[in-house]
């Protein structure tokens, strides 16, 4: 198309081609706990990210924590339909990097830019980041995705990952910067995300 940008071969930015996207424990055991954002919009800017990573085709990996151990219930089912075609991989680590199925899985996606969810920002996004750092790799957790068990630990978690390299994103500034061009193939992608999104959020914020 007349006047589309092409997507750079050495991108630092995030583009469809470089990227993969990580989920960790939307569980409602750990949503349940959040009080750092309002759970209706984290959730919403979750499903979000679930669906441009599918719209986009992003390579994604899903995984909870001791649902094998009876102690947790599986991912909570909005997230879930969104992702219907993902297997989880359950872990009984806190650190996701430290599971060897996790992180092969992670590997295996080929892409070292990670954009990242989870639950609880200074816990289960905050250790494996901060690994995954060290091994390497660009780290993008999804701030308004997020959530920890107080606003000061959500914060203190995120300026930590900074510190360490991080680079957050929002859910919308995400979705903008994998498309970037309104020319380029896949703007209907974008134009859907946001046609469902801000009607949903001006709903749950004209409730709040």
């Amino acid at each position: 198309m007349a006047g589309e940008t092409p997507i750079r071969s050495d991108d630092h930015l995030l583009t469809p081609d470089n990227a993969a996207v990580v989920v960790i424990d939307y569980q409602p055991e750990q949503i349940g706990t959040v009080a750092s954002i309002g759970r209706d919009e984290m959730m919403l800017n979750a499903t979000a990210v679930a669906r441009t990573a599918t719209a986009y085709q992003l390579p994604l990996v899903l995984t909870t924590a001791a649902v094998k151990l009876g102690a947790n219930t599986g991912t909570i089912e909005e997230l879930r339909e969104a992702l219907p075609t993902i297997d989880e991989i359950d872990r009984t680590t806190l650190n996701a990097w430290e599971d060897p199925e996790f992180r092969s899985a992670v590997e295996a996606t080929g892409r070292k830019k990670i954009i990242m969810m989870g639950l609880w920002t200074e816990v289960c996004v905050a250790f494996p980041a901060l690994d995954m750092l060290r091994a390497g790799y660009d780290i993008y957790p999804v701030a308004d995705a997020i959530g920890g068990v107080s606003r000061d630990a959500h914060d203190r978690a995120l300026q930590r990952m900074i510190q360490a390299g991080a680079q957050p994103v929002t859910a919308i500034s995400m979705v903008a910067e994998l498309q970037r061009d309104w020319g380029r193939a896949g703007a209907d992608n974008l134009r859907s995300i946001l046609r469902w999104y801000f009607p949903r959020l001006q709903e749950i914020r004209a409730g709040a």
